[in-house]
Parts: structure tokens; sequence; C-alpha cells
């Protein structure tokens, strides 16, 4: 049976038509890992708001997981106008997400699996961070934390330290030339011209 036309607007349709079309593009130019052997998790939520004194920190626009890295993606676009912002400032709940998700990463051991009580009970005085707390056992964040981060590790091979986590920015933008940004350090920015992908208004997602 021929599949329907799908078409998106905005800034979640653009991520996800560039994670099928640019992931080579995402990709650390030293990561030799085939855009084919990479797990792409869209959308992966761990609290919708970052509260503060909780232990939720929000959603990532997208994680990308190659067999040498995990790459943290946040996306941002023009909104179908002319950017004229000289930087693009990500936020400080986003940094923040970044940081957590990082530290999850790097204390996780499978060892831990279906153990969450153990891993927060040797773990926890390693937390740092202010406002926030690990994730209560049992809760639905330790859930979902644990099902991600094996998933992540499981697949991500050659992972061994924060080294071989990638914070990107994505900013999709229309026309010529490529803008150039100040981006915070931390991030590899990943400029993506949407233009001939458009339909009117919308991106064409499928086919």
């Amino acid at each position: 049976m021929k599949m329907s036309e799908i078409l998106g607007y905005g800034e979640d349709a653009l991520t996800l038509w560039a994670l099928r079309r640019f992931t080579s593009f995402i990709l650390d130019p030293s990561d030799k890992t085939l855009p084919s052997d990479c797990l792409i998790l869209y959308r992966p939520s761990f609290g919708r708001r970052s509260k503060e004194n909780s232990s939720v920190f929000g959603e990532f626009d997208a994680i990308l997981a190659s067999r040498q890295n995990i790459y943290l993606i946040e996306s941002k676009w023009d909104n179908l106008t002319e950017f004229k912002d000289e930087k693009l400032i990500i936020r400080r709940e986003q940094l923040l997400r970044h940081r957590i998700f990082s530290w999850y990463l790097t204390h996780w051991n499978e060892k831990y699996s279906g153990k969450w009580a153990s891993f927060r009970k040797e773990q926890q005085h390693n937390f740092n961070f202010e406002g926030k707390q690990m994730a209560p056992v049992k809760s639905l964040l330790a859930i979902n934390l644990e099902s991600v981060l094996n998933r992540l590790l499981e697949h991500c091979k050659e992972f061994s330290s924060e080294s071989n986590i990638k914070n990107v920015l994505l900013f999709f933008y229309r026309g010529i030339p490529k803008p150039s940004f100040e981006v915070e350090r931390t991030f590899r920015l990943i400029p993506i011209d949407y233009g001939k992908g458009m339909l009117g208004n919308f991106i064409v997602l499928y086919p």
C-alpha cells in the first residue's frame, strides 16, 4: 500500500526531517559510524518542565547514538523569517539538562540495571546540581532514565567517558548565505538550510 505524503510545520518537524536526511552532518568528522548504524531517540522526555527542587530536567529535541559517541541535540529555527541575531542563546535550563544527562551517562553502569535504589544510594553524593535531585526510586523518571541509558550505552560500544558526549545545536534557516553565529562554547553549531525541502510553509517529511 502506498503511504500518504506527510508534511510538517515548525521546529519539531524540521528536527525529524534533519534526522532522516542529515545524520552524517551531525556526526563528528572523526566519527566513522555509518548513518544506518546510528540509534536515534526523537524528543526523549525526562519531565516536561524543568522544575526547581525536583528531579525532572526537561526533554531533548533528539539524542543520537553512534558506535563512538552520544549526541545530545537541541534545535532552533528561523521561524520562516530572516534571522538577524548575532548570537544563538541556549537557555539556562537547556544547559542544565545537558549537564545532568551527561552526569547520568558517565555514572551509569549495567551492574545497576534493575537496581536503581543501589545506583541512587552509591552515587547521589556525586550528584551536585543546585535545586535538583536524583530520580527517586520507582518513579516514572527513574524507569525512563534506566531504559534510555541502557539502550544508548548498549549501542555506543566505544563509550568510555564524557569525551564521548557531544552537545549539538541544529539551526534551521532558509536561503543563502549560511548564517554565522556565536554559540555556547560547549556546543557544536550545525546550520541546515531547509529551503529545498519545503512545500509552501511545510517541510516534506515523507516521501
